[in-house]
């Protein structure tokens, strides 16, 4: 939905739907396509309440070894994996972040599209479902020398990612795009999934809710003397930064400024409604050409992509 214009130099829309049309997992899970393809996810899947097949989704071990299984099955990925402790993210999701940006490009079929992944983490997510779900070609950075190598690892057991997909590390953790696109490139479009949480503290609380969250609709009692541990994994630049998302996303924003005619598109999730606000404001500040809010929708869970252009010419 297009709204007027702000200004003579902005145009916002905001859109909003359940899992993207094109998403292979709008109709749940096949766990018995996918234990074909991964025999090791099989001692997950059991009954839940309802009777259904699923996994216990506050299980680490569990979520991975379905993740494995979805790529492999849906995607061509094997042998994915991560160290652990770092993020494992819930694919459904993820996958709807690619499809939404095919949409601002209006790039469905058009594989020659350039796409940079900020802060790509050890699970490397969005740049190999770039690769295999469009056949886009993309550049991952990150500020963590161990995440790289495990995607690198990743996409040596992949060889057809080999050609489509490029690591680089930022040396400076102050950056987001200095030092990382370099001179004489362009992307068309840039995606980020930023660190939400200002501390380990504030980390910790937030998944304290989640599991007592799960716990609920399991109808289980929360176990308070088991490790706080992150359910799913995450180190600190996968899930915080000082200053939290808003710090980020400000650092990210004045820097894209810097890159405008480097990048088409810049985009990124935003986990706080509260963030969007103030972000809007700089971008409008900064003279950004056209700000696009788009919600995107999984269960009771509402995640917001913020894209922004300086580029009069879409």
């Amino acid at each position: 939905m297009t709204k007027a214009p702000l200004n003579k130099h902005m145009q916002e829309s905001s859109v909003s739907k359940t899992l993207h049309t094109n998403n292979v997992h709008n109709n749940g899970y096949d766990f018995a396509a996918l234990i074909k393809s991964l025999p090791a996810l099989k001692i997950f899947v059991k009954p839940n309440k309802y009777g259904n097949e699923s996994i216990d989704f506050a299980d680490p071990h569990a979520v991975k070894t379905l993740n494995q299984a979805l790529l492999k099955y849906h995607y061509g990925i094997v042998e994915w994996d991560i160290p652990q402790g770092f993020l494992c993210p819930p694919i459904p999701g993820r996958v709807d972040y690619i499809h939404y940006i095919a949409d601002l490009l209006n790039a469905d079929n058009n594989s020659s599209i350039n796409l940079l992944d900020i802060g790509t983490g050890a699970n490397g997510i969005y740049a190999l479902l770039a690769c295999k779900i469009y056949g886009w070609q993309c550049t991952a950075s990150d500020i963590d020398p161990i995440s790289l190598e495990n995607v690198a690892k990743i996409v040596s057991k992949n060889s057809a990612l080999e050609k489509q997909l490029t690591l680089r590390l930022q040396a400076n953790k102050n950056h987001i795009f200095e030092g990382i696109i370099q001179a004489g490139e362009y992307f068309d479009v840039s995606m980020c999934n930023p660190p939400f949480h200002a501390s380990l503290e504030e980390a910790l609380r937030g998944n304290q809710k989640k599991r007592k969250n799960l716990a609920l609709n399991r109808k289980e009692k929360l176990n308070k003397t088991l490790t706080p541990a992150l359910n799913f994994g995450g180190q600190k630049a996968e899930l915080w930064c000082n200053g939290g998302e808003i710090r980020f996303l400000r650092t990210m924003i004045k820097e894209s400024k810097t890159y405008s005619h480097q990048c088409r598109w810049f985009t990124s999730l935003i986990s706080k409604i509260d963030n969007l606000k103030p972000a809007k404001k700089l971008l409008q500040k900064l003279e950004a050409s056209e700000i696009k809010e788009i919600e995107m929708k999984q269960g009771n869970k509402i995640t917001r992509i913020l894209a922004w252009s300086f580029s009069s010419n879409q």
